[in-house]
């Protein structure tokens, strides 16, 4: 899953899509806040620092992947099919979660 440290001088919004550019080289619109976490309660090991984990659900609208120096490969997976993941980012609980949220007709952002 793409992801990084959003940059104080433009929106959410404006950072995932930035995000997935540099990453997978992908166009995406956003289409939804999935969840808020703080990492500290989601994700190993504890940080010295607070860090705030947004996950959006977003849309694939042109771009081709290309291996870059953040990522090496590049795949869809079902949720019964997922790769060893670096659990300290994302977890098998989170992607889970944005499973749920993309095959809701109606999904709440979740927050704590």
């Amino acid at each position: 899953m793409p992801g990084g440290w959003c940059d104080v001088d433009i929106s959410t919004e404006e950072n995932t899509v930035k995000e997935v550019k540099e990453e997978a080289e992908l166009d995406v619109i956003v289409k939804r806040i999935i969840a808020v976490q703080d990492r500290e309660k989601h994700n190993l090991p504890i940080y010295a620092y607070k860090v705030c984990k947004i996950f959006m659900h977003c849309e694939v609208i042109g771009g081709k992947f290309k291996p870059n120096i953040e990522t090496t490969g590049f795949d869809y997976f079902g949720i019964d099919e997922l790769p060893d993941l670096s659990e300290e980012k994302n977890n098998k609980e989170q992607i889970e979660m944005c499973f749920n949220a993309m095959n809701s007709g109606h999904w709440e952002a979740l927050f704590d």
